[in-house]
């Protein structure tokens, strides 16, 4: 893996030397059927495909030398202007050594690729329910490099020509049209794009089509092409009318807002098995994870998480594809921008009205968990290497940098940033950009320096707490409000910012039904430590003062005693969902600050989620309450506290509507805390048919979740999972089973998972992650108690051995948290200062997980403490 990187000054050298022109890549896909189903050529080899690419290039000096981008088993030639050079002496690996170069240059290479089984590069998968193989590609950051050789870096942008030989009776789809012609799949060439943005889909998948059509104001009309994929197993599940829908309604969205023709003629999108993220925005081939088709009943919440994900991804087409960032610095520069026009376009164009709320709810909480971790970086962020890239995906760059945006859209106005980045897509097309490229058109449309808001928000990391304090005159109105601001207990000290705001403050009180409502509002800039609320002043006692109001800002909300008092009889009754939420969200913050005792936190929620109206918060209610009972209530009362919480979700489960997301949301929750014998006899019954819960239709996505904690504890053996298997012969089902099978409480079971996962590459990306799953269970910590010491042993090596991906996997998912003990901390300290060397990106892994347990120490006192 070391060889494999690639630093910013390597790529911003090579930039200033050499232009692309274009490429030829053409793919004999022909070796991923055969009778090795192993997925092994040959003893020990890799499966592989023959690669030939010709790449036309530029170089503004002659006789310079430079490098291209390869990661291969083997090169079978190679030629640069004509010049045959030997692999042996110019390829090592991973880069091809280009000298004496000429103003115009041809490289022709001609290699075997590997086929992947860890979802980076050309994935290969064969599906166990009929033996079809399918193919697709992943290459964000820089794994196309792993299927041609390329210059592999987002500015150096090139029109693509590729063709495709595949096994009979299977389509091919790439970024561009494609026809087969002579057995062979020739795509129309692209228009200048990134080569990480590249793709192609191939094999036996069922494919469904549609169109969109959309009349300008000139009268021109815009056509595009859709198309919708997935395994052919998966066909009766798929539910395409709603992704087209979804599709259409975006492609109004933003066509109305960007005043920019979607600029990569056809749109297919691909449902695809074993793959590492959400979904990759590759122009005219998005590809998604294949989970987004529901096998089983799921809620609203997971319709409104997938059509999300669909406006994200086509989000990308103008901010990512059409307008690309030079380096992964500026990364935000797509990805915060598509996780707002996400929530934006969704509550704007669908059916989705309560998208903010999600947005508020969810996507902020994965930002103020990785904006208080040592690693914490600005929303800019300095990426010196491609190991930096892969691990900035995270909930800064995403949700925090979305956050962020909506801030900015409240700052400057919705029409001066809507008209902003339309000059932006029209100055920069097919090109790259910085920062400044940006905050340069919004200036224009807004009138506004941005200078300074950039400084503090988009150039700085951490995240503010605001408090109201509130005073009050004898006869019971405010006689002064101020917002106190202020920095990041936990940020590194060279952070302390303390950020303008534009925020709402809200004023609540009961009506006489008892329902707690707004009653006054102000809007108004919060700056610097203290800032008075003057247009409040005069009215009447609130009983809740909600200081971020609307979520108009990033930051904590932290109460006053009174509205924190409030909160603890009252949460339910809080009428406004948005304000509902923001509360709860600002609760969960509390309790990983230490602030609020995990069993109370968890008493709220057993008082009042059952009220709680939105199917999403609900959920994350759940999660939270999973997390608070695991990480931060006192050893000493988790048994109390599982029980506690088991009760309330089966009372909950049997008082929710017959049928309905809340009757099925709290059965899963049922089943994530059951331990008990009887709650495990009813999980059982419900399987086996001999218990009934009416309305709840036990499908079998469900079954597999009562399955798990009957494996985890002990109920279900191997041979019923393997009953289940056989009930279940599907890629879904295996996976299932894999996790239910690592989750067994037995010495010899951990030690196998550990095995598969640490000492061998035989897995695919898609079951080390499911064997990873059932093996960390909180039920037997004891068990894993001797994997401790073993991780910190194995991490290095993992890192050095494995790919980046499955290496990420294995260092976080394998970190001993359920270990939580001064002992495990002290052993992390140990390790991180014997390896100060050690790959940057690996100690930013074990960085966070020991911010994690500290902070689970932390809260564990704070529970502590609370019980006297």
């Amino acid at each position: 893996m070391p060889g494999e990187n690639l630093s910013r000054d390597e790529a911003q050298e090579r930039a200033a030397l050499l232009s692309v022109d274009g490429y030829e890549v053409s793919l004999d896909l022909r070796s991923a059927v055969g009778d090795q189903d192993t997925g092994r050529a040959a003893e020990g080899a890799p499966r592989t495909f023959r690669s030939v690419t010709t790449i036309r290039f530029r170089s503004a000096e002659p006789g310079a030398t430079s490098f291209a981008d390869l990661i291969a088993p083997s090169v079978t030639a190679l030629s640069l202007n004509g010049k045959d050079l030997d692999p042996g002496e110019v390829f090592d690996g991973t880069r091809i050594l280009l000298e004496d170069l000429a103003a115009d240059n041809e490289l022709v290479v001609d290699a075997q690729c590997a086929y992947s089984r860890t979802g980076e590069g050309m994935h290969r998968f064969v599906d166990p329910e009929d033996g079809e193989v399918y193919l697709y590609t992943q290459y964000e950051p820089a794994d196309s490099r792993r299927v041609f050789a390329n210059f592999e870096q987002p500015d150096l942008k090139a029109p693509f020509r590729f063709e495709v030989r595949a096994p009979e009776g299977w389509t091919v789809w790439s970024n561009g049209v494609g026809e087969l012609t002579d057995g062979v799949w020739k795509f129309a060439e692209t228009k200048p794009i990134s080569t990480y943005i590249t793709a192609f889909a191939a094999g036996p998948y069922h494919y469904v089509t549609d169109s969109y059509s959309r009349t300008f104001d000139d009268g021109t009309t815009l056509e595009i092409p859709l198309g919708a994929m997935c395994r052919k197993g998966l066909a009766p599940y798929f539910d395409s009318d709603d992704v087209f829908l979804v599709t259409k309604q975006g492609l109004d969205f933003f066509h109305e807002h960007f005043d920019y023709p979607y600029p990569f003629g056809k749109y297919d999108q691909a449902f695809v098995p074993e793959y590492n993220l959400g979904a990759m925005e590759n122009p005219g081939l998005v590809t998604f994870r294949e989970e987004f088709i529901f096998r089983g009943k799921v809620t609203q919440a997971s319709y409104e998480g997938r059509a999300n994900v669909i406006l994200h991804e086509m989000a990308h087409m103008w901010f990512g594809d059409l307008v690309t960032m030079e380096w992964w610095d500026d990364l935000w520069l797509k990805e915060s921008f598509a996780d707002f026009m996400g929530a934006f376009s969704l509550v704007g164009a669908t059916r989705f009205k309560d998208g903010w709320i999600t947005f508020a709810n969810r996507r902020k909480a994965w930002a103020y968990r990785a904006d208080q971790l040592p690693s914490t970086h600005p929303i800019t962020a300095d990426i010196r290497d491609l190991q930096d890239a892969k691990l900035n995906f995270d909930g800064i760059t995403y949700a925090k940098g979305a956050s962020v945006l909506k801030q900015l859209v409240a700052y400057v106005g919705q029409d001066a940033f809507l008209e902003g980045a339309r000059r932006y897509f029209k100055r920069n097309a097919y090109g790259n950009t910085r920062l400044g490229d940006l905050l340069s058109v919004l200036e224009e449309t807004s009138g506004r320096d941005l200078a300074t808001w950039a400084r503090a928000w988009l150039q700085t990391a951490g995240v503010n707490s605001l408090t109201p304090q509130v005073i009050l005159s004898a006869e019971g109105r405010i006689t002064e409000l101020a917002v106190l601001q202020e920095a990041a207990v936990l940020a590194p000290a060279d952070h302390p910012e303390l950020r303008p705001h534009r925020v709402a403050v809200g004023l609540y009180r009961r009506t006489p039904d008892g329902a707690v409502e707004r009653y006054a509002r102000a809007e108004l800039d919060v700056e610097g430590p203290r800032t008075v609320v003057a247009e409040l002043v005069g009215a009447e006692a609130p009983e809740l003062v909600l200081v971020n109001d609307d979520d108009l800002t990033y930051c904590k909300i932290r109460f006053d005693e009174g509205s924190l008092a409030t909160l603890r009889e009252r949460l339910g009754e809080i009428t406004d969902p948005l304000a509902r939420a923001l509360c709860w969200s600002a609760l969960w913050n509390l309790t990983r600050d230490a602030l609020m005792p995990a069993r109370d936190f968890i008493g709220l929620v057993l008082r009042f989620a059952g009220r709680e109206s939105d199917i999403g918060v609900l959920q994350m209610l759940h999660a939270w309450a999973d997390s608070a009972l695991t990480f931060y209530a006192a050893p000493d009362w988790r048994a109390e506290g599982e029980r506690l919480l088991a009760e309330g979700a089966l009372k909950e489960l049997r008082l929710a509507e017959p049928g309905s997301q809340h009757q099925l949301t709290w059965a899963r929750f049922f089943a994530r805390v059951a331990s008990g014998s009887a709650d495990l006899q009813l999980l059982g019954g419900l399987l086996e048919g001999t218990a009934k819960i009416d309305g709840l239709v036990v499908d079998q996505e469900l079954r597999w979740a009562f399955l798990e904690p009957l494996a985890a504890h002990g109920v279900a053996d191997e041979s019923r999972l393997a009953a289940e298997l056989a009930r279940d012969d599907t890629a879904s089902g295996k996976r299932h089973q894999v996790r239910c099978l690592a989750a067994r409480p037995s010495a010899a079971v951990k030690a196998q998972a550990w095995a598969a996962v640490v000492e061998s590459d035989a897995l695919s990306n898609a079951l080390v992650e499911a064997t990873i799953a059932g093996f960390d269970q909180p039920s037997r910590r004891e068990l894993l108690a001797p994997y401790a010491a073993k991780y910190f042993d194995a991490i290095e090596r993992v890192w050095a051995d494995r790919s980046i991906q499955i290496a990420m996997d294995v260092v976080k998912g394998l970190f001993p948290s359920l270990q939580d003990s001064q002992e495990t901390l002290d052993a992390t300290d140990v390790w991180l200062a014997a390896h100060e060397s050690a790959a940057p990106a690996l100690r930013r892994l074990v960085l966070e997980a020991r911010d994690d347990l500290a902070r689970a120490l932390r809260g564990q006192a704070c529970d502590v403490a609370a019980a006297g």
